[in-house]
Protein backbone atom coordinates (compact mmCIF):
# COMPACT_ATOMS: atom_id res chain seq x y z
CA UNK A 1 0.00 0.00 0.00
CA UNK A 2 2.87 2.45 0.96
CA UNK A 3 4.73 1.52 -1.89
CA UNK A 4 1.82 2.53 -4.53
CA UNK A 5 1.44 5.68 -2.87
CA UNK A 6 4.95 6.35 -3.03
CA UNK A 7 4.81 5.75 -7.03
CA UNK A 8 1.96 8.04 -7.17
CA UNK A 9 3.33 10.50 -5.58
CA UNK A 10 6.59 10.49 -7.44
CA UNK A 11 4.86 10.44 -10.44
CA UNK A 12 2.86 13.62 -9.49
CA UNK A 13 6.05 15.15 -8.72
CA UNK A 14 7.69 13.89 -11.98
CA UNK A 15 4.74 15.66 -14.42
CA UNK A 16 5.01 18.67 -12.19
CA UNK A 17 8.54 19.20 -12.51
CA UNK A 18 8.57 18.17 -16.58
CA UNK A 19 5.46 21.08 -16.74
CA UNK A 20 7.47 23.57 -14.97
CA UNK A 21 11.24 22.21 -17.17
CA UNK A 22 8.78 22.64 -20.33
CA UNK A 23 7.39 26.30 -19.42
CA UNK A 24 10.60 27.50 -19.41
CA UNK A 25 11.91 25.86 -22.36
CA UNK A 26 8.88 26.77 -23.99
CA UNK A 27 8.95 30.75 -23.22
CA UNK A 28 12.93 30.96 -24.20
CA UNK A 29 12.42 29.44 -27.53
CA UNK A 30 9.89 32.02 -28.20
CA UNK A 31 11.93 34.81 -27.56
CA UNK A 32 14.45 33.46 -29.74
CA UNK A 33 12.44 32.76 -32.96
CA UNK A 34 9.19 34.76 -32.33
CA UNK A 35 5.65 34.04 -33.88
CA UNK A 36 5.88 36.72 -35.78
CA UNK A 37 9.02 38.24 -38.04
CA UNK A 38 9.19 41.95 -39.41
CA UNK A 39 8.70 40.52 -42.97
CA UNK A 40 5.29 39.36 -41.87
CA UNK A 41 5.06 42.58 -40.39
CA UNK A 42 5.84 44.25 -44.18
CA UNK A 43 3.54 41.88 -45.74
CA UNK A 44 0.51 42.31 -43.42
CA UNK A 45 0.50 46.54 -44.16
CA UNK A 46 1.08 45.96 -48.12
CA UNK A 47 -2.21 44.03 -47.75
CA UNK A 48 -3.41 46.86 -46.12
CA UNK A 49 -2.01 49.18 -48.92
CA UNK A 50 0.37 50.56 -46.28
CA UNK A 51 4.27 51.12 -46.84
CA UNK A 52 5.52 50.79 -43.23
CA UNK A 53 8.45 52.67 -42.13
CA UNK A 54 11.44 50.71 -40.39
CA UNK A 55 9.78 53.15 -37.69
CA UNK A 56 7.25 51.84 -37.45
CA UNK A 57 8.12 47.69 -37.58
CA UNK A 58 10.32 48.07 -34.84
CA UNK A 59 7.56 50.18 -32.71
CA UNK A 60 5.30 46.82 -33.48
CA UNK A 61 8.14 44.26 -32.24
CA UNK A 62 8.87 45.83 -29.43
CA UNK A 63 5.29 46.25 -28.60
CA UNK A 64 4.81 42.83 -29.07
CA UNK A 65 8.33 41.97 -27.12
CA UNK A 66 6.50 44.61 -24.15
CA UNK A 67 3.49 42.42 -24.03
CA UNK A 68 4.76 39.42 -23.34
Amino acid sequence: MSQTVACLLLLVLGIIIGAVLMFFWFKKYLQKNPPITERQIKEMFKQMGRNPSQKQIKQIMNSMKNNK
